[in-house]
């Protein structure tokens, strides 16, 4: 029977709610905005199928992948909309065109990342670009399941700890299943994000802004309702908005204002790396799920077929592909991830697994627990924005050595 003791050993998969076969498993949202499962103690029988299932209790072996390349989409507008090379489009565009599904996050009515399907390549436009927000995986496992016992052929991607779930959760290696992951940082909490978009909704409608309450998070009505009520309405959010360059990407968001009047607009809000509180916070690493910290599925544990992620510091191995619109990193696991690249027109160009690795620590290595997490979730009367400022607060020595390593980095010099 699942008990979580520790938060730091459930990565919120929902496997084990997927599969109790008495269904007397609920997810309920922590203090932190995170999902964690509770038992129904009087309907559950202990049959322990939870604990079986569980891809932290029951971790896989690291592996090191077969093949590692650099690569690009060859459809220019793919890869402008696409977080960096656009490789996802084009194997999950191959897998729509031999009849399959492909199952991706996406952003729901209430402006919550859920995962969902597709079975049309129109479809996939809402699955691209990061979004940095854990996903509700809802019981898309057995949906997933049920095509592939139909001889569907299916895409299934999420973060490392999601993919070995899935694995858990069906037992079985069915040859019709492609299983890509990601590169993955950490999950930020999606309640933090409801704080943060609270307060730049609260800013856009003159509203004074939101104040911190712990233990639980500051309830913030759905983005999407409290902007209706105040006649307005979000049209969409891009943790990766390209305007400026791959390498200077920007959180943005777009909203319809005055809907409620004959004067209705459309606004645009960018806001740089450096300059966004939340992707300031999240690179800080003050609100990933407390299981980031310890990652039960880095490392190639996950058994993905294929990981994407950005080639960082491309422009020191290849300059000549380093045009600032997007360069994936894809680490092939499997020989069925190697066939499904292959079929797809992606541009590849091989490279040294220790290359990526070394540019790309989160493959490999959890991150560690900040000294400001504990500051964070502190009661105070600051805003998000002054909360966060306060603890990523940077010095001037902090600021040249960062400014030099930058342009060192541009310049392709390795340290």
């Amino acid at each position: 029977m699942i008990n979580i003791v520790d938060k730091r050993n459930c990565c919120g998969c929902a496997a084990c709610v997927q599969r109790c076969p008495k269904q007397c498993i609920m997810l309920i949202e922590d203090g932190e905005g995170f999902l964690y499962p509770e038992v129904d103690m009087d309907v559950c029988i202990r049959c322990g199928i939870c604990e079986e299932i569980c891809p932290v209790l029951h971790q896989g072996e690291a592996r090191v992948p077969l093949e590692v390349f650099a690569a690009k989409n060859p459809d220019e507008e793919i890869r402008r909309t696409s977080s960096s090379g656009g490789v996802f489009t084009a194997l999950a565009e191959t897998v729509l065109n031999e009849g399959g599904v492909v199952f991706g996050a996406r952003w729901n009515e209430h402006w919550e990342v859920v995962h969902d399907y597709t079975e049309t390549c129109e479809g996939l436009a809402a699955f691209c670009g990061s979004k940095y927000v854990q996903s509700v995986v809802g019981d898309t496992f057995k949906q997933a399941e049920r095509f592939l016992k139909g001889g569907r052929k299916v895409l299934y991607s999420g973060t490392p700890c999601q993919i070995a779930a899935l694995k858990r959760f069906l037992d079985k290696d069915y040859e019709h299943l492609l299983t890509v992951d990601c590169i993955c940082h950490g999950t930020p909490s999606p309640g933090v994000f409801r704080w943060y978009m609270g307060e730049q909704l609260a800013k856009v409608i003159g509203k004074d802004g939101y104040r911190f309450v712990p233990c639980p998070i500051p309830l913030i009505p759905q983005v999407d309702v409290l902007a209706r009520e105040e006649g307005c309405r979000i049209e969409g959010i891009r943790f990766r908005d390209k305007k400026e360059g791959w390498k200077n990407f920007s959180f943005a968001f777009d909203l319809t204002v005055g809907i409620s009047s004959t004067q209705a607009k459309a606004v645009s809000f960018s806001y740089p790396l450096r300059k966004s509180s939340f992707l300031s916070g999240f690179l800080s690493n003050l609100y990933l799920r407390p299981s980031c910290y310890a990652c039960p599925a880095k490392n190639g544990k996950s058994a993905a077929d294929i990981t994407l992620g950005d080639y960082w510091g491309i422009a020191s191995l290849m300059p000549q592909l380093d045009d600032d619109r997007g360069i994936s990193a894809v680490l092939v696991g499997t020989p069925k991830g190697r066939v499904a690249l292959e079929a797809t027109a992606v541009e590849l160009y091989p490279v040294p697994y220790e290359d990526v690795r070394g540019k790309n620590s989160a493959l490999t290595n959890s991150c560690a627990v900040p000294i400001g997490r504990s500051v964070f979730w502190t009661a105070d009367s600051k805003s998000f924005h002054q909360k966060i400022k306060d603890i990523c607060r940077v010095s001037f020595a902090q600021r040249v050595k960062r400014k030099f390593r930058a342009v060192l980095r541009m310049s392709g010099v390795k340290r």
